[in-house]
């Protein structure tokens, strides 16, 4: 199979942007499974090394609601949203709330660089193989993922706008409710 790309599409969208686009959609073509993340499914699952070194399972978080975003130290809708991501993880964590950013470059120093220039103390993971992210039909940078005490995905959002913090505070307050 031959995958083209428009010339003027791969100006528009970067280099970056046209890379992780071919992997996402060569992943999906060699794995025979469809990359649809659909709510109300159980997410899938990995274990990732985070910054600290320490090996987090995501199916053994049941329990607890999991705000996974997957970002890029390149784009500048992640590093506008990881400030708020901090102060969700202030606010919610006593409540049973994890976030937990996975970086999704191949080279990870620019991302360490600006988790430690901001402080962030909420768990990072870099995925540089792309297979967290290609199970999570990442498409769009950042894309936030919400999933419940159960290990099902309740919400996703692609891209991220000023205001969509208060779309997650929603959905993350009515599952504290649940």
């Amino acid at each position: 199979m031959i995958f083209k790309v428009k010339r003027a599409t791969y100006r528009h969208i970067g280099h970056k942007n046209v890379f992780l686009a071919a992997i996402f959609s060569i992943a999906a073509f060699f794995s025979g499974t469809s990359l649809a993340l659909s709510l109300g499914e159980s997410a899938p699952d990995f274990t990732l090394k985070s910054m600290t070194g320490e090996n987090l399972n995501l199916a053994e978080q049941r329990g607890n609601i999991i705000v996974i975003n997957f970002w890029a130290s390149w784009c500048g809708p992640c590093r506008t949203e990881m400030p708020i991501l901090q102060e969700f993880h202030n606010q919610y964590q006593d409540l049973g709330v994890a976030v937990w950013g996975v970086n999704v470059e191949q080279q990870n120093q620019a991302g360490l660089d600006y988790i430690q220039e901001l402080g962030v103390d909420f768990p990072i993971f870099f995925d540089a193989s792309n297979t967290i992210s290609a199970a999570y039909n990442v498409e769009a940078m950042p894309t936030t993922v919400i999933i419940d005490r159960n290990g099902k995905v309740r919400s996703v959002f692609r891209g991220y706008q000023k205001g969509y913090e208060k779309k997650y505070a929603k959905v993350i307050k009515q599952l504290i409710r649940e």
